[in-house]
């Protein structure tokens, strides 16, 4: 099939005026897949490869042909951003056509959404939090919204492969099909997918289509990366070092910048200049303080404030001028930014990435880096490693400087291997079951039991919770008055459900905290949680405020800027970290191979660190003794592999072993004092972990261990049972526990 022949005369004409030369390969993949095909179809390839285009303009030619009584393309991304940023792209493309384009989230005006009411038509961008809120309250309108949807895009779909945000949203699409009578293809779009197969099966859950993931060559990758370390304060590793090794050479002299303050932050401050890049933090609170010192650099080298800033608790406005500054191709300011910018939202001609710290996945190392090597460069990135020096009698374990090991791990799965995070499919996701009860009693009002059962229970996601589980969820929603039983013995909300349902944070499933408004005069900047007292400072927006006025009923805080820089405070972060990616941590230290990337201060660092593994027998011990009754446990696990063990001990070995003083490190190590010696330990804990015991036996008595959104809602056993069969990764904390008995056997 020709691929462009076979496209719309708009859609040509597009091409034409864009001076293109030729179709790249995931355009001609993607255009005979959907072409020739009535399947789903999973895209995967590099970001900036013409992804969204590669999608489009088949599924636009095919709309052309024959429009579409209703929307007839609902595109899903899962950030604001991606969608204000797709809409100019799709409004150009569409505008000849004669194709409208909407967006549909919380910053679009009312006005914009009742056109499309009252007259169907063209694509629909939207997030899953907006599909939520439009099924609930706009359920009589699904038919004539959708009633002839062809296709449904969704963005980034990698993003939605691994907790509960990702099954409401195919929950969502399930339900909407069926309240519409409609049964659209499915395209998912991503640069990251790690196992396809597995994804594009979770791509077609529930609609009766199998997944086409078209293969093409995708190009020869080519990256500029580099890694450096810094201890926060001198000496850095690589001074007084006998024998350095020989490493990459900074790209100019970093001495320029002020001796006293953070050298990390002043390598990046140096490197910045006359550049446009993104600055990746890990968490909001780092995304501030960074931001702080980087302007505070700026005042003292007299230079203008050349940082902006970017995370989820800032205002609209703050965002938006950050992303609108990077799309200038002109601008030589820099971002300081968490997962916000990581999905594909296009910023232009970016100069680097710089990394501070490691990331705690495969795929958002690999999205951060694709921010930039767009219009013909190569991706670029600076990883930039900090850490106190340890203190003088500091226990092994605190001598490893572990995010260095981290992204290099990272680093070298991806290139090894093409390693990145599968779906997590085997989940119990109760929380997320109460939701979708709540929101279909709130879109549909009265049902039966066995109706309401028939609705929820059948969607993919729910796939492993039985009908005794949803029995009892409902009975104890009755218990709560979530939910209430009329004269006619059918359920309806119940007046304490009605008001969770009816708070515009009930369409999310991710978890928030209580946020207050954060405001300035007529300027708004975002939101903080835990306000301080009046007279105290807070840090938002990368600068400092005293608080001038806090309304605890209203949830606002008024306050004034000043000069300084104090830590800021926006709500607990939980990383998910892969258990390949702490096996892989093992291979870094435990290998004597140098890598290309390591610059001089993380090239002496490694050194340090390995000769550290070496002499603590780390390699061939999984137990360390720490000296008296003292012993750390580098297990080399996951995160949820790492509960798992770290329950498994105290619960089912604890008092075998005489263990006390349990202290993790999660997920690099745990460090506890025991009565028992090295192969004692092990024979032990093989001895359990070898019996078939009860999931369940890992829960702490009494314990309800809340760990998604609405768990609060849900039963108590059926917490429990979520979080040990669903969460705890119990076989492969199993699987490790016997390999350390057999491995001291042979030895």
């Amino acid at each position: 099939m020709n691929v462009f022949d076979r496209y719309a005369p708009f859609i040509q004409d597009f091409i034409y005026r864009s001076g293109w030369q030729a179709l790249r390969g995931v355009q001609n993949a993607a255009g005979e897949a959907i072409f020739g095909t009535g399947d789903n179809v999973l895209l995967t390839a590099s970001t900036a490869s013409g992804k969204t285009e590669a999608a489009f303009f088949p599924i636009l030619t095919l709309l052309d042909e024959e429009p579409s009584h209703s929307v007839g393309v609902l595109y899903i991304a899962p950030l604001k951003a991606l969608i204000n940023d797709q809409f100019g792209r799709l409004t150009e493309l569409c505008e000849e056509a004669g194709i409208p384009v909407t967006r549909w989230h919380g910053d679009v005006p009312q006005s914009q959404k009742r056109k499309l009411l009252r007259k169907p038509a063209g694509i629909l961008q939207i997030t899953p939090e907006s599909l939520e809120s439009l099924m609930i309250n706009k359920q009589m309108e699904l038919s004539s919204l959708f009633g002839d949807l062809r296709f449904i895009v969704i963005d980034e779909v990698h993003s939605l492969l691994r907790g509960d945000r990702g099954l409401q949203t195919f929950c969502l699409i399930e339900r909407m099909c069926r309240a519409a009578g409609c049964s659209p293809r499915r395209v998912g779009l991503s640069a990251t997918i790690g196992d396809p197969e597995a994804a594009g099966r979770f791509l077609a859950a529930g609609s009766g289509r199998p997944t086409v993931i078209p293969r093409f060559d995708g190009g020869r990758e080519v990256w500029r990366l580099s890694m450096e370390h810094f201890f926060n304060t001198a000496p850095q590793a690589d001074e007084d070092m006998q024998d350095p090794p020989e490493t990459l050479v900074p790209e100019a002299p970093t001495d320029t910048a002020p001796r006293a303050a953070d050298p990390g932050i002043g390598y990046i401050f140096e490197h910045t200049k006359g550049k446009k890049c993104l600055i990746f933090t890990n968490s909001r609170e780092e995304c501030e303080a960074v931001c702080q010192s980087l302007r505070q650099y700026c005042e003292a080298n007299h230079e203008p404030d050349r940082f902006l800033i970017h995370h989820g608790n800032l205002s609209a406005s703050y965002r938006e001028s950050a992303e609108e500054e990077m799309k200038d191709d002109q601008s030589l300011l820099s971002v300081c930014a968490t997962a916000t910018l990581e999905l594909g939202i296009d910023i232009g001609r970016l100069q680097r990435a710089f990394q501070i710290d490691a990331p705690f996945t495969v795929s958002g190392f690999l999205q951060r880096m694709g921010r930039t090597g767009r219009r013909g460069d190569p991706s670029e990135m600076w990883f930039v490693m900090r850490e106190d020096h340890p203190e003088p009698r500091a226990m092994m374990p605190d001598l490893i400087p572990w995010y260095l090991i981290q992204g290099i791990a990272l680093v070298q799965l991806y290139i090894e291997e093409r390693f990145v995070e599968p779906p997590r499919t085997e989940r119990l996701p109760y929380s997320l079951l109460y939701h979708q009860t709540m929101s279909t009693l709130a879109a549909c009002g009265e049902m039966t039991p066995g109706e309401l059962a028939s609705r929820v229970l059948p969607l993919s996601c729910f796939h492993r919770i039985s009908q005794e589980d949803y029995r009892l969820l409902l009975r104890h929603l009755l218990e709560l008055d979530h939910i209430s039983r009329t004269e006619n013995g059918g359920l309806i909300l119940g007046l304490a459900g009605e008001r969770i349902v009816n708070n515009y944070k009930f369409y999310a499933v991710f978890r928030e905290n209580i946020e207050y408004a954060v405001r300035s005069g007529p300027e708004e900047l975002g939101t903080i949680v835990e306000p301080p007292p009046v007279g105290d400072k807070i840090a938002i927006a990368g600068r400092v405020w005293v608080v001038d006025e806090v309304d605890h009923k209203k949830r606002e805080v008024w306050c004034t800027l000043v000069k300084g820089r104090i830590p800021a405070y926006f709500g607990d972060v939980a990383g998910d970290i892969h258990t390949r990616i702490l096996e892989r941590m093992y291979g870094v230290l435990r290998e004597q191979k140098s890598y290309p990337y390591l610059l001089r201060h993380a090239s002496c660092r490694l050194q340090d660190a390995r000769e550290t593994f070496r002499k603590s027998g780390m390699e061939d011990h999984p137990l360390v003794h720490l000296g008296g009754n003292m012993w750390a446990l580098f297990p080399w696990l996951g995160s949820y592999a790492f509960l798992a063990l770290e329950r498994f001990l105290k619960i089912r070995c604890g008092e075998r072993l005489g263990l006390k003083g349990m202290n993790p490190s999660r997920p690099y190590y745990l460090q506890f004092t025991m009565k028992v010696g090295e192969e004692e330990f092990y024979r032990i804990a093989a001895e359990e972990a070898a019996k078939d015991f009860d999931p369940l036996e890992l829960v702490y008595p009494k314990e309800v261990p809340v760990f998604e959104k609405y768990d609060e809602y849900v039963p108590d056993e059926l917490v429990r049972k979520g979080f040990a069969l669903g969460v705890l990764d119990i076989n492969g904390m199993k699987r490790r526990v016997l390999g350390w008995s057999k491995r001291a056997n042979e030895s």
